[in-house]
């Protein structure tokens, strides 16, 4: 009986199935489970053994057959940034693109004003330009000739109501036509200046376009030709009237002190 019972736990040490005892010559295993002996094979509760009918043995993991979580989040991670880096990269190039087509192109062709990112001191003198609409003033934007970015050669300030700032970087001749033709780069519609428009509005029936100038300290006096040929001076100031009724000698200009 006794010899029996020590085969039998030769036979338990040998196979696993308990955790104290070491055979000789024999490196010691995890302990298997001992009460757990089902007749289907199945995996044991901790998940380390595997019951295949007859006995307990390791379950072998394999190594290095799958990425990691960690691993996985960090792939998933770093191709979310390179998307975000390549959309930016697409989207700048687009605003930057879209900016330049909206804002005026500072030089169309020799007659145009250009746009600069400063105000400029090398030439800095003042016009004045009134605009009458049978006798009643037609207000002009003060705004007229600077954006956000940049400031026509030709260009008003706010709160100095009809007054040109002529502010240029090298001594050149500009006439009213050059004021009109920012006026419509900086306002993106047609700002005309002929016999019959001037700037949006549009002669019609008996109406006709009168244009005066005082100059050097001089009486306004009448001018015959076309307006847009007008050199802007120093101090002069230019009226233009739609009428009937034409006002002559057309209203002073209030030049504020300083001017």
């Amino acid at each position: 009986m006794r010899r029996q019972e020590r085969q039998t736990r030769r036979l338990e040490v040998e196979r696993g199935y308990m955790s104290f005892g070491k055979p000789r010559g024999r490196r010691c295993r995890l302990a298997a489970p001992v009460a757990e002996q089902p007749r289907d094979p199945r995996l044991s509760a901790d998940g380390f053994w595997w019951w295949d009918g007859q006995r307990w043995a390791p379950v072998r993991r394999p190594r290095g057959g799958g990425m990691s979580t960690g691993a996985i989040v960090a792939l998933i991670a770093g191709g979310a940034v390179v998307v975000l880096l390549t959309v930016s990269v697409f989207a700048f190039v687009a605003y930057t693109r879209l900016n330049a087509a909206l804002q005026s192109s500072p030089i169309v062709d020799q007659s145009m004003v250009p746009c600069d990112g400063l105000e400029h001191t090398q030439v800095h003198y003042h016009a004045a330009l009134q605009l009458l609409d049978q006798g009643k003033p037609v207000p002009i934007p003060t705004t007229l000739g600077r954006t956000a970015t940049c400031y026509y050669w030709l260009h008003m300030h706010s709160g100095e109501a009809g007054i040109i700032h002529v502010e240029a970087p090298t001594d050149r001749q500009f006439t009213l036509g050059d004021f009109f033709k920012v006026w419509s780069a900086w306002s993106g519609q047609k700002e005309f200046l002929d016999s019959t428009h001037v700037s949006t509005f549009t002669l019609t029936g008996d109406e006709r376009l009168e244009a005066f100038i005082a100059a050097d300290g001089a009486a306004p006096r009448a001018f015959s030709g076309d307006p847009t040929s007008i050199v802007l001076k120093e101090r002069e100031v230019v009226t233009l009237e739609i009428s009937p009724p034409t006002i002559s000698p057309p209203p002073d200009f209030p030049w504020p002190p300083g001017f």
